[in-house]
């Protein structure tokens, strides 16, 4: 029996390895092709913002694609170069060049490497649901944005264009599902487009694509310290950047498959990623939640997905070049609508009146940061920020003290957390101008967490003793007594018999 048992578990590993890779196929080959073409001109995009090369942008998300798919931990998400992180890298690009891009790169992957390996993924856990929410629908309404001016100043058949590919992408699934309605869509509007030979803004007009595959290079820069002194804090901005966005959508992906990931994993593999697609001429990059969200949205589950997009979007680039930039904006345009609308939450909306109103506000302060400033990381660093602040001040609350007479002793019983928000109640409490001779101060139900409360109890005893006041302190927990011992400047108190400190007194 325990051989079966053994063999059992030996077997396991492939068998989750199978199914990441294998248990998909079909769904993740055609999801990987519409997730290629929707690369493209956002990747472009990003190129322009950085002050780069397309090839750089478009270099770096076929090497991330393709090593996240293999090393990462989280099945069917996209990663490849992201605006989020392009924004960071503007002034390096600006100031020292390209080859600096490609060390700091280096060095960002570094320090996403050792992220995962110190377990710092979990972090992820202080990230709350109104924050999340808030980040989904800033994103969704960045997405809509994004879209604007290929929808301004146009002849009439772009709008025709766009509606056409968003009729296709609602209702083609009512007739089959066997293939993504959105690639179906990309390709129809572009047959139709180039067919009729309509007016409308197409890829080629972005950029120049590269018309050869990506080769290794070692970054053309003096490795000595006053190079990593220029490299160093875009690193740090790079390698944070890109794993808050990671996470978070790795988290939002999760939710929607309803299955799990190993967030440590998926750091180390972005790094791992990062570095690569330095050495072949590529940025950094990091998850793109609107290209994650079109590959499980078209059937993509599994790391084929993944690798495919990477794969294909290379083929694209490099093999059919002269298609590509023929393919019409607004088919692209309809599809990132779609992708828009599905990643704002509805719901979120609806609950505005049922939801605390500290909810409320982190989820709508995210997105109005997000959305001012175009950083998800600022939005989400405003959303982690303000729900800390109302946890301390709910926490605060909770501090009570009862006081009760007992003969000539007054007791005041403590109950709640006490910290630096909530030590100014504890004070306040007590009243130092009572007439009975011995206050006893019981801490059973209370737990103490920094020198800010530990100051608070010295403070009191002490006042009360110059009163002439017997003070007896019980009833701390083992954690509080150690913490009150340690940080106490007048720990022998904590120590001496009630009687005793009367004396003294």
């Amino acid at each position: 029996m325990s051989f079966v048992r053994a063999e059992s578990a030996a077997r396991m590993p492939w068998s989750n390895l199978r199914t990441e890779w294998f248990g998909n196929v079909r769904n993740d080959l055609l999801a990987g092709m519409v997730v290629a073409f929707a690369l493209i001109p956002e990747v472009i995009a990003f190129c322009a913002i950085a002050g780069v090369d397309p090839a750089v942008g478009l270099y770096a998300s076929f090497c991330i694609c393709v090593v996240i798919a293999i090393a990462g931990g989280r099945p069917a998400m996209i990663s490849a170069a992201a605006g989020s992180v392009a924004l960071v890298v503007v002034s390096l690009v600006r100031d020292h060049g390209v080859q600096y891009l490609f060390v700091a790169t280096v060095l960002a992957g570094l320090i996403q490497i050792a992220f995962g390996l110190l377990r710092l993924g979990s972090l992820m856990r202080f990230v709350s649901r109104s924050v999340i929410t808030g980040f989904e629908n800033a994103l969704a309404i960045l997405i809509f944005g994004a879209q604007v001016p290929e929808l301004t100043h146009v002849a009439w058949q772009a709008y025709a264009m766009v509606a056409g590919g968003l009729a296709i992408i609602y209702l083609f699934p009512r007739v089959t599902k066997a293939v993504p309605s959105a690639l179906v869509s990309v390709v129809v509007l572009t047959a139709i487009a180039i067919g009729l030979h309509l007016p409308l803004h197409t890829i080629g007009g972005l950029g120049r694509l590269p018309t050869q595959l990506p080769a290794f290079a070692l970054p053309h820069v003096p490795l000595n310290l006053e190079t990593l002194a220029i490299v160093l804090p875009y690193s740090v901005s790079m390698a944070l950047v890109g794993l808050l966005e990671t996470l978070l959508t790795a988290r939002i992906v999760d939710d929607f498959t309803e299955t799990s990931s190993d967030k440590n994993r998926e750091c180390m593999g972005l790094g791992a990623a990062n570095m690569i697609s330095s050495l072949f001429g590529g940025m950094a990059g990091c998850a793109m939640i609107g290209q994650s969200v079109i590959n499980v949205r078209s059937g993509g589950r599994g790391r084929l997905s993944t690798l495919f997009a990477g794969c294909f979007l290379l083929f694209l680039i490099v093999a059919l070049s002269n298609w590509v930039r023929q393919i019409p904006m607004p088919a692209l345009v309809a599809v990132m609508i779609v992708v828009s609308f599905a990643t704002f939450k509805w719901s979120s909306l609806r609950n505005l009146r049922k939801h605390p109103m500290t909810s409320n506000i982190v989820m709508v302060g995210t997105v109005a940061v997000t959305v001012a400033t175009h950083d998800l990381s600022k939005g989400v660093l405003a959303g982690v920020l303000l729900s800390a602040l109302f946890f301390v001040l709910k926490v605060s609350r909770l501090v009570r003290v009862r006081v009760e007479a007992d003969g000539r002793e007054l007791v005041y019983h403590v109950s709640g957390q006490l910290f630096f928000a909530s030590a100014h109640t504890f004070v306040g409490a007590f009243d130092l101008k009572q007439t009975r001779e011995r206050v006893r101060i019981d801490l059973s139900q209370a737990h103490f967490w920094d020198l800010t409360a530990v100051g608070a109890l010295e403070g009191v005893v002490l006042r009360l003793r110059r009163e002439g006041i017997g003070v007896e302190v019980t009833g701390l927990n083992e954690a509080s007594a150690t913490l009150v011992d340690r940080l106490g400047t007048q720990a022998p108190w904590s120590q001496v018999p009630a009687s005793v400190a009367s004396e003294e007194a």
